[in-house]
C-alpha cells in the first residue's frame, strides 16, 4: 500500500475528543470521551469512529470492585498491561492478583474478567484483535463462581451482550476522571 495518508478530523464533543473518520491522528487520553458507569468501570475512546479495523485498544481504570466486564471469552486473541493499581483477575475459573507491568495474554476461547482490587483506581492497557470476534459467533459469556463472587458472571450462560449486561448500569459517554491517569 502505497500513497499519501491523511489527518482525521477530531470532533469535539461535550465529554471530549473523538476522532472521526480515517486517517492518522494524535490525542491525549485526558481529552478523549471516556465511557463509564458505577461499579462497571470507564473505557477510554482511543479509536474513534468507526472503531478501528484490525485490533481493539483501550485504556481501562477500575476502582476497587469494578468489574472490567461479564466474564467472558472471545474467539480472537486479547492482551491486557496493568499500567498502575492492583486488580483481581479471574482466568479459566481462577483468581490471580494483578499489579503494576502485570502482562496478560488470552489466547482465542480463554474465559476471563479483571475487576479493580486495592486502595486506589487500577489503570490498564486493552487490545484485541479484530478478525473473528465480530458478528455472531464472537464469543460468550459463561457462568462461574469466582466471578459470581465479584458480580462479574452472568446468571446463565448466553452470546448476547445485551442479556448478559441486562442488570447493570450501562456505560454512558463522560470525561476523564481527574485521578484516572
Amino acid at each position: 500500500m502505497s500513497g499519501e495518508v491523511s489527518e482525521a478530523l477530531l470532533e469535539q464533543t461535550e465529554h471530549g475528543l473523538v476522532p472521526k473518520g480515517p486517517g492518522w491522528f494524535v490525542v491525549n487520553a485526558r481529552d478523549v470521551q471516556w465511557w463509564g458507569a458505577e461499579g462497571r468501570g470507564a473505557y477510554s475512546r482511543l479509536e474513534g469512529e468507526p472503531e478501528f479495523e484490525q485490533f481493539g485498544l483501550h485504556l481501562v481504570t477500575l476502582a476497587p470492585g469494578d468489574a472490567m466486564a461479564m466474564y467472558h471469552w472471545e474467539a480472537d486473541e486479547e492482551s491486557f498491561l496493568v499500567l498502575s493499581g492492583e486488580a483481581v483477575l479471574i482466568v479459566e475459573g481462577e483468581e490471580r492478583p494483578l499489579r503494576a507491568s502485570d502482562f496478560l495474554h488470552c489466547p482465542p476461547g480463554t474465559k476471563h474478567v479483571i475487576v479493580g482490587a486495592g486502595e486506589s483506581r487500577c489503570l490498564l492497557v486493552a487490545v484485541g484483535a479484530r478478525d473473528k470476534s465480530v458478528g455472531a459467533n464472537w464469543g460468550g459469556y459463561t457462568v462461574d463462581e469466582a466471578a459470581a463472587r465479584h458480580g462479574a458472571s452472568v446468571e446463565k450462560d448466553t452470546t448476547e451482550p445485551a442479556e448478559a449486561y441486562a442488570k447493570v448500569a450501562k456505560r454512558q459517554p463522560t470525561r476523564c476522571g481527574e485521578d484516572w491517569l
